[in-house]
């Protein structure tokens, strides 16, 4: 027998897991997050789980991170000094964008400022057409005058991005060539390596952000490669969890740092999408709160959506095209700025807010003690009853319920003339509401109906919303997983390795030149499965095929999935059957309108691996009368009064249990709270299955 070890880099706290490859063993640890050196608390967790092994343990067959490091790195612009070296005549346009404004009546609107300021900003003077004929060839004398600009303004990373390298890419990689040799110090990232796409303002902005947290990328992750040899004796590869959920090798992570951004969100979906495998529901909504934000995810037909682009340090109350886009496949969801850290306030018109702005880790909410004095929502379930104050984090972490209800009426009840109770309820509602709203819209959006898809909930304040937002939603079920607190580093584990690739060469369906895209594909196929041999067996290799498709004149397409084999002059009318049924289903209708296809993509994977969970739930000696653990007051909404109502120990509540709501379960790395009325079940692998009464219209 062998384990297998996963760790998730939170806002507010770090996850980490281990699993046994029977499914025996199954143990976690949640810590707070060490923002300073974030790898410390990795080590801690790790470290935590492996001294509970026996001394002669079996060996760490693989372990997995996830981390917000790269994230926050560009939130916060703590990355490198970089420049853009770029086509004459074009180096505002990763300034200028889409010339889209995200919030149309906004008078003050603002726009992340580019990763490379306007004086970091060169030109060659070089010409590629669309076609990818070359017009005019740069100066190698004019890019070693560019290289000493560098050198004076100390730059330290340079993204290189050339207008139609997509197609050719001759020019950036002479660039490239050439720094290497004359200025190997500095850090360089090549648009055509990491997205060769169509999309200057996009494929730019997504080279930079990559170059941008590059040599953080390396020294973070070759710190912790070595500290988990060295201090904890794990002498495995180091996997990392890239944003479309699958597995990387550290060797390749460091070179595309930009894969991993959202790396921590990709657990929470990729768990959800195996559980409701192994429960039976091949679509599920994945919802999951943590400590700054709350993120949902649509899982179809067993497998999480993927998006082609995303954004990050987005201006404005997380709203659309308001930050840095980025260009690399990541996994379908909204992030709402709504966690259990996110602080409430009341605006000049005295109305009440929550979010986006959190507490993080430090200080914390109030009710930490750590310097907190900004009401959260955390505050407000702990003033409802929802959690106990001697029991967060199993007991580890003690509570100040005083400093809790003193924030709220202070920031929130007196300014309102209400209640402290009133005002917490009101938090914790609107924090619910908020983030049934955005789930909603994004469902709807993608042409599904929400309402038929039950919840998996997880983070660790996900159990304690999930039941409300539920209820908000309509949703039928809900699915509290045992270790919910923890199961997007539960997640990782169920990612295989896999990589991505893709290639614009925009054509319409019915003139394309099925020879080249026969050929770009198998390039693509080859050097993935190049890598991949590294670490995967041959035969186990698999390929999926997609491309994006629209119709001529659009300017957004839709991701096709390419299920034959054989690319031949006759296949256009298969492919453009495939565009029409994935278009129908998201729009509800076609256009008589010729099709054109712009990108192939092609995912290079290896299988899946098993992740066996055994019941770690109360055995056939408990009961549901011997996990009862008291009672608590908790507020009701329906009554709009606190309430006693039964608490329960999770670990002791065994299969088949059957529990009526209103009820508390408590967990150590999460509590689930049911406020109403509903049916508790505990199924065979420990899950709680809720199904909620459901209203009449």
């Amino acid at each position: 027998m062998s384990f297998r070890i996963a760790s998730d880099i939170g806002g507010t706290f770090t996850d980490t897991v281990l699993v046994g490859d029977d499914g025996k063993r199954f143990v976690f640890k949640k810590i707070l997050t060490t923002p300073q050196q974030p790898d410390n608390a990795v080590i801690e967790g790790v470290k935590a789980l492996l001294d509970d092994l026996p001394p002669d343990r079996p060996a760490i067959d693989r372990f997995v991170h996830g981390t917000t490091l790269f994230t926050n790195a560009l939130i916060e612009r703590k990355g490198s000094l970089t420049a853009l070296i770029t086509t004459k005549g074009f180096r505002d346009a990763i300034e200028i964008g889409r010339e889209n404004r995200y919030e149309i009546y906004d008078l003050r609107i603002k726009n992340p400022a580019p990763l490379a300021p306007r004086h970091l900003r060169f030109e060659l003077d070089e010409r590629v057409l669309a076609d990818g004929s070359v017009r005019k060839t740069f100066a190698d004398d004019d890019l070693r005058e560019l290289i000493q600009q560098l050198r004076a303004a100390e730059v330290e990373a340079v993204g290189v991005s050339f207008l139609h390298s997509y197609v050719n890419d001759t020019h950036e990689r002479r660039v490239g060539q050439i720094l290497s040799e004359e200025a190997p110090e500095i850090t360089v990232s090549l648009s055509c390596d990491l997205v060769p796409e169509v999309g200057e303002f996009v494929r730019s902005s997504t080279v930079l952000a990559n170059v941008y947290v590059k040599r953080i990328a390396e020294n973070y992750l070759n710190r912790l490669r070595d500290r988990a040899l060295h201090e904890l004796n794990i002498d495995t590869d180091l996997f990392i969890i890239q944003s479309d959920g699958g597995l990387y090798e550290i060797k390749e992570a460091i070179h595309k740092p930009i894969l991993l951004v959202e790396s921590g969100p990709a657990g929470g979906a990729l768990a959800a999408a195996h559980y409701g495998a192994m429960l039976g529901h091949k679509n599920i909504l994945a919802f999951d709160m943590g400590g700054t934000t709350a993120k949902a995810c649509m899982i179809v037909d067993g497998e999480p959506l993927i998006a082609n682009e995303f954004e990050v340090d987005r201006q404005y109350q997380f709203k659309k095209h308001s930050g840095l886009p980025i260009k690399v496949p990541v996994i379908d969801l909204i992030e709402i700025g709504t966690g259990g850290g996110s602080i409430a306030g009341v605006d000049a018109m005295k109305r009440l807010q929550v979010g986006p702005k959190s507490a993080g880790s430090e200080p914390g909410p109030a009710a930490y003690d750590l310097g907190g004095t900004e009401p959260t929502v955390t505050d407000a379930g702990l003033v409802l009853g929802y959690l106990d104050p001697d029991f967060f984090l199993g007991g580890a972490m003690k509570l100040d319920i005083t400093k809790a209800r003193a924030a709220i009426e202070k920031k929130i009840a007196k300014p309102l003339n209400m209640s402290v109770t009133e005002a917490a309820f009101g938090i914790h509602q609107l924090a619910n509401e908020s983030m049934a709203s955005a789930s909603r819209i994004h469902t709807i959006e993608r042409g599904q109906n929400i309402q038929a898809f039950p919840m998996f909930a997880t983070g660790g304040a996900g159990p304690m919303h999930a039941f409300g937002v539920a209820s908000v939603l309509r949703c039928p079920r809900v699915i509290y997983p045992l270790g919910a607190g923890v199961m997007s580093a539960l997640g990782f584990l169920t990612a295989p390795v896999s990589m991505s690739f893709s290639r614009s060469r925009p054509s319409r369906v019915d003139t394309l030149n099925w020879a080249e895209a026969s050929r770009i594909v198998d390039e693509m196929k080859t050097e993935g499965r190049t890598i991949l041999r590294r670490t995967v067996a041959e035969a186990e290799i698999g390929f999926k095929v997609f491309a994006d498709m629209r119709y001529v004149l659009q300017g957004s397409e839709v991701r096709v999935p390419i299920e034959f084999d054989q690319f031949e002059e006759h296949s256009g009318p298969a492919l453009k059957q495939a565009f029409e049924q994935v278009y129908t289903s998201v729009y509800g209708h076609l256009m008589h309108a010729p099709v054109e296809l712009i990108s192939w993509r092609v995912i290079v994977h290896g299988p899946k691996p098993d992740l066996i969970l055994g019941c770690s739930g109360g055995s056939g000696e408990h009961s549901v009368a011997g996990a009862m653990k008291g009672q608590r007051a908790i507020y009701i909404p329906a009554t709009k009064q606190m309430t006693q109502v039964p608490v329960y120990d999770r670990y002791k509540l065994p299969a088949g249990s059957r529990i009526t709501g209103p009820t508390i379960i408590e967990e150590h790395e999460s509590t689930v709270v049911i406020n109403g009325m509903a049916t508790v079940n505990v199924d065979e692998f420990s899950n709680l299955i809720v199904d909620l009464e459901r209203k009449k219209d």
